[in-house]
């Protein structure tokens, strides 16, 4: 049977080996060089960087593929070269090869291991240095092979290998252990688990082009690696489809995988598939060069069934796929790099910031000293302007208006509880209150609820009770008089419930004092180790003041235990104005029962002789001729005019003596410069040393700064290239 004369390679596909035609190399070994840099200072374990990832479930033809992109002769045995991401970097050159192997290693390392792995670098003579390499990494890394059955099967960590030579293009990537299946002998449900993780690592990313590598005798639409793309790649945007060994399905099938080739069937790729033949097993065997591949594969391709497929040129074997993914990756590069550069710069803020935020470093007591004194007139600053209702002087934004910072406003809160406890101690601080049958109805169902120390009572009950305790304090004084034991027993009784209403005032004002001290010692100090520390200092002296200030309360509650001592005119005031009140309520009773109405209906009181003596026996029979209602309605008056006088003293002097001495006047000091320049050098340490892991997560932000600086740089640097 005859056959069409089958095109030259040359006429289908440049020499891999030699130069790319047409392509802008500087422009492309830059770029390349750039994302590599990027990704070798660990920038890439924080953003995304553009970068092509071959992927697929084990034995799907992977490794043939990447040896026949890349042009490296990746070993076989073991399975050592998938134990761990490999990132490849072609660099075209005419000058002789250079092979460079490294680590990058990944973002859970700790510094020791960190330091361990990226001092490993390789020069390797030829690839069949290879084996050695990948199997010293092996162990490096900590993962099982040829050399420990102990450790994971699969590692994080990349290896890096650099080809600077007459490659024919620059190209970076990465290639990623090959899915599994179902756990067997060798491989466990934690090493499934671990290479599921590691490939969702990578193609996650909306920067990754995946290069799905399918084999051609399996369901494409069930294979994970198809499944995994349409979950991080749901429109098919970043993803390439190469199918791998068409030599092997069954006779008749070539129509289904040629219709998926030509991206017509059901599973359709926005950047299409791709059809290569990977070399067989014997081909193996006797040492197939890239050359003999290419020629084969070349030939297959155009020898039934495949040449009556109609299929696109372009879109058959590796040379076709080489040429197509040197050029999707510059423009991939291109399209991110603006994006890679703005996340960097973003990065670079964050990370300035957070070292500002850290504050500087102190690794002396000199230091911690100076940032302890810096804290402390901050502190004095703020307090101080908080106590004198300075709201607008220094930091605004602290003293917000709105309800979520008014708690820093502790001069408007101070007065605000001030208030609450004088009306408190007017409305609840009396133990027995006088009020009309009505209301005393009204308040019967409330008095428990409302001050459990208080007791409602008519006039009537009132008196009885003054009556009662006036017949058991009597003494020398005449008969219609009452001695001062009597007022200072009434007094005590009336005012017993103070005590409790001042010492729960005293506790709002240290609640609301402490929590506001402890607000402004977290916005000075970020550091929450500090500023816990610096808590612990200021709190100790916060307890000294309050309880300085429950002394001072004790002893005005002492005071008033003792006998009855006023020299307040407003006490003399009071009981003339109850006199004179009794009075006029003698009078306006006798006009009342003195009064006639005229014919006209309008009432008035004559100045006829009867009327002027009923008027006079009805002041008569009003006059208290009993003794000891005249003493204990005295008593009543005098304990009344009394309690206002000491009432009102009381609340003052808990508001300036307990409240003010004691507890806001000293604020400011309670940490002070005076107290940091008094602290030890082991004191220092223990509140302003930095910890093990915050001088390292320093040290970690420091080496992030300096590696996305020189990043910056190199991306700024992108732009002037032609």
């Amino acid at each position: 049977m005859l056959t069409s004369p089958m095109p030259t390679q040359e006429a289908q596909f440049p020499d891999p080996r030699g130069p790319l035609g047409g392509l802008n190399s500087a422009r492309s070994t830059s770029r390349l060089e750039q994302i590599a840099r990027l990704r070798a200072r660990g920038i890439g374990d924080h953003i995304g960087l553009p970068q092509l990832v071959v992927c697929g479930d084990q034995s799907a033809g992977k490794s043939s593929v990447l040896e026949g992109v890349t042009g490296i002769p990746f070993p076989r045995q073991d399975g050592l070269c998938t134990r761990f991401p490999t990132e490849i970097l072609l660099e075209h050159s005419s000058e002789d090869e250079i092979i460079n192997a490294s680590i990058i290693p990944s973002r859970n390392r700790t510094d020791d291991e960190r330091r361990s792995l990226v001092s490993f670098h390789r020069r390797l003579q030829s690839f069949q240095d290879l084996p050695v390499v990948i199997e010293e990494v092996s162990r490096l890394m900590g993962v099982r092979g040829a050399h420990s059955e102990v450790g994971p099967a699969f590692g994080p960590d990349v290896l890096r290998i650099e080809v600077r030579g007459p490659v024919g293009l620059h190209l970076s990537i990465v290639d990623v252990p090959g899915l599994i299946s179902v756990p067997n002998e060798e491989q466990t449900d934690d090493d499934v688990q671990t290479v599921h993780r590691l490939v969702d690592d990578y193609i996650s990313d909306p920067r990754t082009i995946i290069l799905a590598v399918v084999q051609a005798g399996n369901d494409i639409a069930n294979q994970s690696i198809i499944k995994k793309a349409r979950q991080f790649d749901k429109d098919g945007e970043r993803t390439v489809g190469i199918i791998t060994k068409p030599d092997l399905i069954n006779q008749g099938s070539e129509r289904r995988i040629a219709l998926l080739a030509s991206n017509k069937d059901s599973t359709k790729l926005k950047l299409g598939f791709f059809l290569v033949k990977n070399p067989a097993p014997n081909e193996l065997t006797r040492g197939v060069t890239s050359e003999q591949r290419q020629r084969e594969e070349i030939q297959y391709f155009h020898a039934p069934p495949w040449k009556e497929q109609s299929l696109d040129p372009g879109r058959l074997g590796i040379v076709a796929l080489r040429k197509y993914l040197q050029k999707l990756l510059d423009r991939h590069i291109e399209k991110e790099l603006p994006k890679v550069r703005s996340d960097v710069r973003k990065l670079l803020e964050q990370t300035e910031f957070n070292l500002v935020t850290m504050g500087e470093e102190r690794d002396s007591p000199y230091k911690m000293r100076m940032l302890l004194t810096r804290l402390a007139m901050a502190f004095h600053q703020l307090v101080t302007s908080t106590l004198n209702g300075t709201y607008d002087d220094l930091d605004k934004s602290f003293f917000a208006s709105d309800n979520e910072h008014m708690s820093r406003r502790l001069r408007a809160n101070i007065q605000n509880l001030n208030t609450q406890f004088a009306d408190t101690m007017r409305e609840r601080g009396a133990k027995r209150r006088i009020t009309t049958a009505s209301e005393g109805d009204q308040d019967d169902s409330e008095s428990s609820e409302s001050d459990e120390d208080q007791i409602l009572v008519t006039e009537t009950e009132m008196k009885g009770w003054i009556r009662q305790v006036y017949q058991v304090s009597r003494g020398k004084e005449l008969p219609g008089t009452y001695n001062y034991v009597l007022l200072a027993e009434l007094f005590h009784e009336q005012s017993s419930p103070w005590i409790n209403i001042a010492q729960d005032h005293l506790y709002s004002i240290g609640k609301i004092v402490r929590n506001l001290v402890e607000t402004v010692v977290h916005h000075i100090s970020p550091d929450t180790n500090v500023s816990d520390e610096i808590m612990e200092l200021v709190g100790t002296n916060l307890q000294e003041n309050m309880n300085r200030a429950t002394e001072e309360l004790n002893k005005l509650w002492q005071d008033e235990q003792h006998h009855p001592v006023t020299y307040n005119h407003y006490f003399t005031d009071n009981i003339q104005k109850a006199r004179e009140q009794g009075t006029k309520d003698v009078v306006k009773k006798a006009l009342i029962e003195t009064r006639e109405q005229d014919w006209n209906g309008r009432m008035h009181i004559s100045n006829v002789q009867m009327d002027m003596d009923r008027f006079l026996a009805g002041l008569q029979q009003r006059v208290q001729v009993n003794m000891t209602e005249q003493a204990c309605a005295e008593a009543l008056s005098g304990l009344q005019a009394y309690y206002k006088v000491a009432m009102k003293t009381f609340v003052d002097n808990v508001c300036r003596q307990v409240v003010e001495r004691h507890i806001t006047r000293p604020l400011p000091s309670i940490f002070s410069a005076e107290k940091v320049a008094a602290l030890s050098d082991e004191e220092l340490v223990r509140i302003a040393g930095e910890t093990p892991e915050r001088v390292a997560e320093r040290k970690r932000l420091q080496e992030l700064r300096q590696n996305l600086e020189s990043s910056l740089k190199d991306l700024r640097r992108s732009t002037t290239i032609a």
